[in-house]
């Protein structure tokens, strides 16, 4: 189907900006100011979608390109929607090249907005339509400023080597057989190494209360060894106690071997509830050397909003002690929110997956360990729908009420 196109070049062009809508009802209010500076404004209009659009020539294919925008928005109920910011990839001749980026990585300074954006121009590329947008804001009004789109180099690679352990162990002390094994099995130069679920109560036969600890405690100190030989991150399940309370929790150790931070299970499944395990309230994302990660534990990978709201603050890797689990809603939780996502486990296979929902590594032999090294600067756009990571950023409908 053919999109009508209305487009309203200023008068002065001085610019080279000029309004871009798909229909002419739902343009956008707009004015230039003497100072470069750019309006929108809905005017009212709930329909409102359009913006200001400059084509910017002579690109190269793959090379980087980075785009950032000032901008003060009032009146907007929701502003990742409303307020798109796109790369448009053009060939020389004018046809589409690649898919659309969306800027989504947003930040305040000094009291005003900066929407910033990474990418490599498609291969075949020749131009850009750089779009500041207004989208479905009646009430809303933004004024841009101080765009600039600069050659940059290409990112570092961020190789990350996870180690994920398969371990089942039977005894009085199966945290020494996780530590024995991961000392053994794992390689150096290993940055993280994941352990299951619960790894202090697993085959003891005791109860959450019998096992129960403080954060920091014995077992954090006796992970805090293997963090330090290893110089890697370690997160394992240990249950922690906290006053009359027990959480199932996961706990991440730094290569220095110090608690970088912890996270309570928020979906407690009925058995455990019936043990006597209080949910957590949070999901807390941590910064590591090498990026974000977050935490799940098990039954959290049965609900869609843990992963959702991990990936919305910006966690690149997902690490998942588990008991057992659904296999399908692990690569679906990658998938959806554009992550990859590593699970150790006892009833479900030690493995990782990356973004596109892909196996990269998998283990299902007790007393085995499945590594693998990932690139976390590496972008895996889909051939029809783009960089999923920034759409998912910009298209996600958290505004609306769940009744």
């Amino acid at each position: 189907m053919l999109t009508f196109l209305f487009a309203l070049l200023l008068a002065d062009g001085s610019a080279g900006w000029h309004i871009w809508s798909p229909r002419e009802e739902i343009t956008p209010a707009h004015s230039q100011s003497a100072a470069g500076e750019l309006t929108l404004e809905g005017g009212g209009n709930a329909a409102v979608f359009g913006g200001w659009e400059r084509l910017y020539p002579n690109l190269k294919g793959g090379t980087w390109y980075r785009l950032e925008v000032r901008y003060r928005a009032s009146g907007l109920e929701y502003e990742p929607l409303q307020l798109p910011v796109r790369l448009v990839w053009q060939t020389a001749a004018g046809e589409r090249a690649g898919r659309p980026d969306y800027a989504w990585q947003t930040t305040t300074v000094a009291g005003e907005r900066v929407v910033t954006l990474d990418a490599p121009a498609p291969h075949g590329a020749g131009a850009v339509k750089v779009q500041l947008l207004l989208q479905n804001a009646p009430r809303g009004k933004v004024t841009w400023r101080d765009i600039r789109l600069t050659a940059v180099a290409a990112p570092a690679a961020r190789n990350v080597k996870v180690a994920t352990i398969r371990l089942h162990p039977k005894g009085a002390d199966p945290v020494a057989a996780f530590l024995q094994l991961a000392q053994k099995e794992v390689a150096g130069g290993t940055d993280v190494i994941l352990l299951p679920e619960g790894v202090t109560m697993v085959g003891t036969g005791k109860s959450y209360a019998d096992v129960a600890e403080t954060i920091p405690g014995p077992t954090t100190a006796r992970l805090a060894a293997l963090a330090r030989d290893k110089q890697a991150y370690v997160v394992a399940g240990i249950l922690e106690r906290e006053g009359h309370a027990i959480y199932n929790t996961a706990v991440l150790m730094d290569r220095a071997g110090r608690v970088a931070g912890k996270y309570r299970k928020v979906y407690i499944p009925r058995e455990e509830l019936e043990g006597g395990v209080t949910p957590g309230s949070s999901y807390p994302v941590f910064d590591t050397d090498f990026g974000k990660v977050g935490l799940l534990i098990c039954w959290d990978v049965q609900y869609a909003d843990p992963a959702r709201a991990l990936a919305m603050q910006g966690a690149e890797l997902l690490l998942m002690p588990i008991w057992g689990g659904s296999l399908e809603l692990a690569q679906a939780r990658a998938i959806e929110n554009h992550v990859y996502l590593a699970s150790s486990g006892y009833d479900f296979p030690s493995m990782l997956i990356d973004p596109l929902g892909k196996t990269l590594v998998r283990t299902e032999k007790d007393g085995t360990v499945a590594t693998s090294t990932i690139d976390l600067s590496q972008r895996l756009p889909d051939e029809w729908l783009g960089d999923m990571r920034g759409r998912f950023h910009r298209e996600l409908r958290l505004d609306l009420p769940v009744k």
